[in-house]
């Protein structure tokens, strides 16, 4: 019985150690194996040189190219409201009428004062002409009719001065006052406004001075209509701001429809000389990092033992502006090279690739819609 056990124990031991053995070729060979990583499928990008329109971004403020805040020229009480609010009118039109009652009570007796006056100047014109009253005489009836009509015409000038009209075409606002209401001379009755065409003021550095003429385009984009306004610089400030070292710039925009209006607020580009084409590249290709940004460009490479095969080189690069997707490079890619345009997350610098570019990432400078 001991005998059996003996044997069993033994015969467990060689398949024990049989099995070992094969175990251990096998680590052995493994171990001797490479660990070469399959490539990385990423997305190429060629780099190209374009030639941007370079622009300034500002912000700026509309401002009617007329516009004027009604004011009572004389006190009185309104007796007449002669147009609505928001509607448009032209040069001369009433818009409020004051009480012209009293005025109107003496301008009859004025007018009846230089009736009779007149009536006096012609009696001694014809008189003098007899030789049967003084020179005096004939002056003195000469200066009260010349000083009666003049009396007249003054109250007549009140009296139109209480009938307030527009002095330009243009939209009216909001009415600050309401029929029957008593004004003072000054009191302000309505804003009214050009706005077709309309002004948008704004400052720029006092660096972009020499790149900046009249006659430049602008253009002007407002958050609450999608399309952008085009327009040209009109005039530019004599002096620079001392205490910001800007200046002021104006700029004119067509405004069909009037949809802009006074002191709203607009985003403003204003278009500089082109200048040398830079190369570009979509913004996913970007390796954002605190130390440096960079790109990876894909070019033929050799493995440790002289194999060749396609990877990637890490290199710095210098970012300009952006344009939409597209990002303007202004050091370290040459037009012509290929760069990793999707994945670089992945990559490290020497890292085996396989490109595919069956799907590409949005490299538009104008995306629709707009993701700057």
């Amino acid at each position: 019985m001991i005998k059996k056990f003996i044997i069993a124990i033994g015969g467990f031991a060689v398949v024990a150690l049989a099995l070992g053995a094969v175990k251990v070729s096998q680590i052995k060979a493994k171990s001797g194996m490479s660990h070469e990583q399959p490539p990385s499928s990423v997305s190429s990008y060629e780099a190209k040189a374009v030639a941007w329109q370079p622009v300034i971004g500002i912000i700026g403020t509309l401002a009617p190219v007329e516009g004027v805040t009604i004011a009572a020229d004389a006190e009185g009480i309104i007796v007449r409201v002669a147009t609505e609010n928001g509607t448009s009118v032209k040069a001369g039109d009433l818009l409020f009428e004051i009480d012209t009652t009293v005025e109107a009570a003496q301008l009859v007796s004025l007018e009846a004062r230089a009736a009779l006056a007149k009536i006096q100047s012609e009696r001694t014109a014809e008189l003098i002409s007899k030789n049967t009253i003084s020179k005096a005489e004939f002056d003195t009836a000469a200066a009260q009719l010349a000083q009666s009509n003049a009396d007249v015409a003054a109250l007549k000038a009140s009296i139109e001065r209480k009938f307030i009209r527009a002095p330009f075409d243009g939209r009216v606002g909001i009415r600050q006052v309401n029929l029957g209401q008593h004004v003072a001379r000054g009191r302000l009755l309505v804003p009214l406004q050009k706005l077709d065409p309309i002004y948008v003021n704004f400052t720029i550095p006092q660096r972009h001075l020499a790149s900046l003429s009249v006659g430049q385009n602008v253009m002007a984009k407002v958050d609450s209509f999608p399309a952008p306004y085009p327009g040209k610089v009109v005039a530019i400030n004599s002096e620079v701001d001392p205490s910001t070292r800007n200046i002021g710039v104006q700029a004119l925009l067509a405004n069909p429809g009037e949809r802009l209006r006074s002191g709203m607020f607009v985003q403003v580009e204003v278009e500089l000389p082109v200048g040398e084409p830079q190369v570009v590249l979509p913004a996913t290709a970007i390796a954002y990092a605190p130390y440096g940004n960079s790109v990876y460009v894909i070019e033929k490479m050799k493995d440790a033992g002289g194999k060749e095969y396609l990877g990637v080189r890490q290199q710095v690069v210098k970012l300009g502006a952006t344009r939409g997707d597209l990002v303007a490079i202004e050091g370290g890619v040459k037009p012509g090279e290929q760069v990793v345009s999707a994945g670089v997350f992945k990559l490290r610098n020497g890292s085996h690739v396989q490109v595919n570019n069956a799907a590409q990432p949005s490299a538009s400078a104008t995306p629709k819609p707009a993701n700057t």
